[in-house]
């Protein structure tokens, strides 16, 4: 009976347990110069300023169901692009890109949020 208990217990949470409670998280993460077969090909924290596109890549762990992340990419304190992105599964590979104008030399980064706003993670780099 006591485990029958148990069990109904376990159910019940997990019935009336709200999904956001189930919190994302980054997995793995990078800026990178290109994606291929749906990974990163390297890690960049510095890189020329040329008309060049970079990535951010992620890989968000902790959905249940369909959720979403914001990719928001900051030039020093100024947003230059915000990225909502679909997370389908319970370990999902996402990314977003930017192209980088020369005149936008500086620090970078890009801060991942989940789909209420919390921040989840952060990747810097600079632009020479």
């Amino acid at each position: 009976m006591k485990r029958f208990i148990r069990l109904a217990l376990v159910f019940w949470f997990l019935l009336v347990l709200p999904v956001s409670v189930l919190a994302l998280e980054v997995a793995e993460g990078v800026i990178t110069t290109q994606i291929v077969e749906r990974r990163p090909v390297d890690a960049v924290h510095s890189y020329p300023a040329t008309s060049d596109r970079l990535f951010c890549f992620t890989r968000i762990a902790g959905a249940v169901g369909e959720s979403r992340v914001f990719h928001v990419w900051y030039w020093e304190e100024r947003e230059m692009a915000r990225v909502e992105l679909p997370v389908k599964s319970a370990d999902w590979r996402t990314w977003s890109s930017k192209t980088l104008l020369p005149e936008w030399a500086g620090s970078w980064r890009v801060e991942i949020l989940d789909g209420e706003g919390k921040l989840l993670e952060t990747f810097a780099f600079n632009l020479l």
